[in-house]
C-alpha cells in the first residue's frame, strides 16, 4: 500500500492521477477489468497512447495487469486507492482544523 511505502510511491500516485484519461482509465476499470483494446474503443485514442497510460499506472501501483494470450487485462487496485484517499483524508482534517483555528484567532480580535 502507498500508506507503508516511501513518499515517492505515493508521488507516482499523483502524478498518475493528475492526467484525466488516466483518471478515466481507473474510474472505467475500478467494478471489472477492461482489455486494453477495448478501453482505446472507449477512450478513441490510439492503443500506443492507452498502452502508455497504462504503465504510468502501473508503475505507481494503481493498477494490474493480467496476460492471457494476446489480451491483457487491466484492474484499478482498490486498496492503493484507498491509501491515497486516506492520504488525501488526513491532509484534509489537518487544513480544516487550521483553517477553523484562524478564523477562530481572527474573529477573537478587536
Amino acid at each position: 500500500m502507498i500508506a507503508r511505502h516511501s513518499t515517492g510511491d505515493l508521488d507516482l500516485a499523483f502524478a498518475a492521477l493528475a492526467h484525466p484519461v488516466r483518471r478515466r482509465i481507473l474510474e472505467s476499470t475500478l467494478r471489472k477489468g477492461r482489455g486494453v483494446t477495448e478501453l482505446t474503443e472507449e477512450f478513441d485514442i490510439s492503443l500506443a497512447a492507452v498502452s502508455k497510460h497504462v504503465k504510468v499506472l502501473e508503475r505507481a501501483g494503481l493498477v494490474s495487469r493480467e496476460i492471457a494470450g494476446r489480451d491483457h487485462l487491466i484492474r484499478a487496485r482498490i486498496d492503493e486507492l484507498r491509501a491515497v484517499r486516506r492520504w488525501i483524508e488526513r491532509q484534509t482534517a489537518f487544513w480544516e482544523k487550521a483553517m477553523s483555528r484562524l478564523k477562530a484567532d481572527l474573529e477573537g480580535r478587536p
